[in-house]
Parts: C-alpha cells; structure tokens; sequence
C-alpha cells in the first residue's frame, strides 16, 4: 500500500488520505478493510450505468466512469480474492447520481481512494495506517498441514491465515502384497507438490512450514528434497533449506495454531507478530490454567485492571480483538480505542489481534479482550458483578483489522519518501 498524500492534523486528527493498493501479497484490502468504518467518507473511481432520456421520450442506458464520494455504511471483505466492496450513501453532489442514493465502490490494484474518518483519525487507526503502508508487512509463510490424502495449502500473514487450496485424493488401506496404497501416496504427495508450487514464488521463496500427524509431512518433504535433486527445477533447490517439518493433530485447518505454537516453528519465526502473538495466547491460557490472577478477561475486567495501572510497565499486556473497533456505535469505539491509548500511556504493551487469523480466533472465544497483568489482582470478577456489565458491542463489529506497532512515523511516496511527522 502507497501512501500518495494526506491532509491529516495533527491535534485534531481531521483531515484525509489517499491510498494506492499495489500488491496483492501486502494484502491491501485487508488493510483498507481494517482503516474504513461505518461513517466514514470514502472517495474512489466507480462506473455506474446511467439511464438518458431524449426529448422524444426514447431511453438509452450506459456505462459511465466517475468519481464518487460515499458515506459508508456497510464493508464485504473476501479475503480468497483480496476484493473490497463498500457500500453507502452517495455524500456529495454528482451529475450522474442522486444525492443520498446507494451506491458500492469496488475498491481494486493500482486504483487510488482516499478516505476521511468521521471522528477524526484516533490512534488505532493511525496505526493501521502505519502499518498498511509498511512495505515490510508481506506475507511470512507458507504452510502444509496434512495427513494422508488430504493437505490444506496456507498462506500465513502478519494479518491472517488464508487457506489457497485444499487438496483431497481417496487412498486405498495397505494391503500386504500391494503396492496401490503407496502408488496413490506418491500421487497425492505430486498432486499436493504441483499445487504448491503454482501459489510459491521461487524467485523468492518464503519459509514453508510442513506439518501432519505421523510421517506424511516428513514423507513429503523427503519427496520435495528428490524432486530439487534432480537439477530441473533449481529454483525448487533454495526453497529445501527453508522448509520446516513439525507435528500437529492432523491435517486440518484448525490444528495450524497448535503447529505455530511448537518450539521447532517459533524458534525460526520468534520475530514474526503472528508468533508472538501465538506466544502470549499460550501464555495466557496457561496463567487461567494456574488460577493465576495476573489472567482476566472480559470487558469490565480489564478496564477495571487498566484503571488500576496492573496492564503497565513491567510486563502488562492487552489483548484486543479487531472487531471491537469496528462498531457502527461511535461510543463503543472510542471506548475501546481511550483504552488503548491508557494501556499505551502506562507504558504497557497492546497486541490487536486479527480474527482472521489463529491466534485471534481463540482470543474471539473470550469475547474479544484480556490482559496480562504486571501483578496479581485477587476476586477482579467479583467486583464486576457488583457493577454495570458492558459487554463488547457486536452490533455492527462485522469485521477484522489489525493495529500492531508504535508511532514513529510512516512513509508514504509521492515520487520520494514523505514523513508523516506527527505519528
């Protein structure tokens, strides 16, 4: 994602910012779908059909390209097509459209768009800002989980965990005497291996994580490693060094969180964020596990916890779920973006989880928050109860986003590099 322009003040938050999505592997739709909210002010290139009318009464209908502004209201994210379709009220005057009627921009590669939030760019989104335009942020690796017939091709972000293939070949039981079990595993093993490698990029080649219950994932890079053997493909030959091999429960999709858990996956990935947040869910579950009271969940919990100055210096930590930012209700999202921002100021560390990806599934099982606290707070429910219960607003939380890193600055290019100075 580019950064072409901005006009964003720096005490109020005011102003807008236009956008270039450029590749699809930085995921730029899932980053324009983590920057736009209910009420925001998007502006993009559409076409609509446009019906004429002649003075004889004659009617003609065609396709025209423009430039609208809308007031947005509702946000489609498909994730398999890195497509972004947002629909809304039309908000400023156009010749060929009527002032407040619907319309959906398609927002697309290499097409700019520019958006203006409603209440001004808060502090979560101008890290998501900062991150969209990150040109580090791309994918960080491939995995295969499998077992014997069935093998799920992923493609693992900083974001989310998308699933590009899955593969399914009937395999026959192993019978003594024949050879049609093993003959359809090496079918199976070259069906999987000609899938993976129309989605890798060889020229460039990202770690592969290969996991299955058994052997079948040692089995199929044993098969990888003779098809690089060979000489014909040697490209295939750089990639053999970044394959990794681990265990999981099977060959399923929901097993990859158990896989990026393990020691053997996190000691090659330890500074990828989707690791460290493996790392700290890990850790979280197991302090609940213990009883320990440095573990709360729970809205009130951990605003309470916040209050306190337990999620601060020293270890704290928050764990928030993108989907709380992503209410229609303007209260509810300056709620949760005022905690945030407390967690910040106590010098306490913030993960926003994507629940698109493993990790922020699992936090999505809370209710979309906890905390890690610097030290223990004893009967923090019990308190709760006492109190008024706000629980996460879902109304209108229909998406995912993702608002990880500091705010030191973001780069944007208009030609050269432009600082955004006051992030």
């Amino acid at each position: 994602m580019r950064l072409i322009k901005h006009s964003i003040e720096r005490k109020t938050g005011a102003g807008s910012a236009t956008l270039l999505p450029e590749e699809p592997e930085d995921m730029v739709s899932w980053h324009a779908y983590n920057l736009i909210r209910p009420t925001d002010l998007l502006r993009a290139s559409a076409i609509r059909k446009v019906i004429s009318e002649s003075g004889s009464g004659s009617r003609s209908n065609e396709r025209v390209h423009m430039t609208l502004t809308i007031r947005v209201t509702k946000l489609d994210f498909d994730p398999q097509a890195a497509q972004l379709h947002v629909s809304g009220r039309v908000a400023e005057e156009n010749k060929h459209v009527k002032l407040g009627s619907f319309h959906t921009l398609d927002l697309e590669l290499q097409r700019n768009f520019t958006l203006e939030k409603a209440e001004g760019w808060d502090s979560v989104a101008l890290d998501t800002l900062k991150e969209a335009v990150n040109q580090d942020a791309k994918a960080q690796l491939w995995a295969v989980v499998m077992q014997e017939g069935l093998a799920n091709i992923c493609l693992i972000t900083d974001h989310q965990t998308i699933l590009r293939q899955r593969v399914e070949v009937n395999l026959p039981k192993k019978r003594a005497g024949s050879t049609d079990h093993d003959k359809s595993l090496h079918r199976f093993f070259q069906t999987t291996f000609d899938s993976l490698l129309r989605q890798l990029d060889l020229a460039n080649p990202k770690p592969l994580l290969l996991a299955s219950p058994g052997f079948t994932a040692s089995s199929f890079y044993q098969f990888i490693k003779t098809q690089a053997s060979n000489g014909a493909n040697k490209p295939l030959q750089q990639l053999v060094p970044k394959i990794t091999v681990a265990h999981s429960a099977s060959g399923h999709l929901h097993s990859l969180a158990e896989v990026l858990a393990s020691p053997a996956v996190t000691s090659k990935l330890s500074d990828t964020k989707f690791a460290r947040e493996t790392q700290l869910m890990d850790r979280f579950f197991e302090l609940i596990r213990k009883d320990d009271a440095r573990a709360w969940y729970g809205p009130r919990e951990c605003e309470l916890a916040v209050e306190r100055g337990a999620v601060g210096k020293g270890g704290g930590v928050l764990l928030i779920s993108n989907s709380l930012f992503r209410s229609q209700d303007i209260r509810t999202r300056k709620r949760w973006v005022k905690l945030v921002d407390e967690v910040k100021e106590g010098d306490g560390e913030v993960r926003v989880f994507s629940s698109m990806h493993e990790s922020g599934r699992r936090l999505e099982g809370l209710g979309g928050i906890a905390a890690i606290l610097t030290w223990p707070i004893e009967d923090l429910d019990e308190e709760v109860e006492g109190g008024d219960q706000d629980e996460p607003a879902e109304d209108g939380a229909d998406g995912e986003g993702d608002a990880d890193g500091g705010v030191d600055g973001i780069e944007g290019v208009t030609g050269h590099d432009e600082e955004i100075d006051f992030l």
